[in-house]
């Protein structure tokens, strides 16, 4: 098993006007040979947007979106559906297909969320949709339509511990809260993930009520 800490201090930042987003991944005008994604995650962001502000109308292909708010009120917008709003801890699945037009904005309150993209190697065969999944207190796994891929959120009180599993790739970002130190690294704070390849299954420890969103990639 081979494990790399990405640091949430290491990130590239983009400021606009109300929001504020840090990327883990070469992103935009940010480049990195070494930080391209890790197998078919191509994006982990974290955005931090004053009330009402965000990203209007966009197109995305080829995609699976996962946006996890930590506070505040995601308001998702797609296509010609009506407005869904994402409460702190729930994880929105975005299946863009061969393209799909979206919003996001900070509804009525400062909000702060992160997201993933993976790849999807068979989007032109999968049509758009998208899920609103609510996550409560330990473990709420959801399955993901990309092969090999799965995710899950946990949310742990202080001094809890779970189990990460095991995977070809495994991602875990720290969205909230920090993690004890342990056999394979420092402790881990808010921003913070492990990149796992050929991960084994791993027990992690709360330090305080922390959010951790799993990727399995495989």
């Amino acid at each position: 098993m081979t494990v790399e800490i990405r640091r949430g201090s290491a990130r590239f930042v983009t400021r606009e006007t109300g929001r504020e987003t840090r990327h883990t991944f070469s992103f935009g005008p940010h480049y990195d040979p070494e930080r391209l994604g890790f197998g078919a995650l191509v994006c982990h962001d974290e955005h931090l947007l004053r009330a009402g502000a965000g990203f209007d109308t966009h197109r995305h292909s080829g995609l699976v979106i996962l946006t996890y708010v930590v506070d505040g009120i995601v308001r998702h917008q797609h296509g010609d559906d009506a407005p869904r709003d994402l409460a702190a801890g729930d994880l929105g699945v975005l299946v863009t297909g061969k393209g799909v037009d979206h919003s996001e904005h900070a509804a009525l309150t400062p909000t702060r969320f992160v997201q993933f993209w993976i790849a999807d190697p068979d989007a032109d065969d999968r049509p758009v949709a998208h899920a609103v999944h609510p996550s409560g207190p330990g473990a709420s796994e959801v399955a993901l339509p990309v092969p090999g891929a799965h995710a899950a959120v946990l949310r742990l009180a202080a001094g809890e511990a779970a189990t990460l599993p095991a995977a070809g790739r495994l991602y875990a970002a720290v969205a909230r809260g920090a993690l004890l130190r342990s056999s394979l690294a420092e402790p881990l704070q808010a921003g913070d993930a492990f990149a796992m390849t050929e991960a084994e299954a791993y027990e992690v420890t709360a330090a305080v009520d922390t959010d951790i969103v799993v990727l399995s990639l495989g």
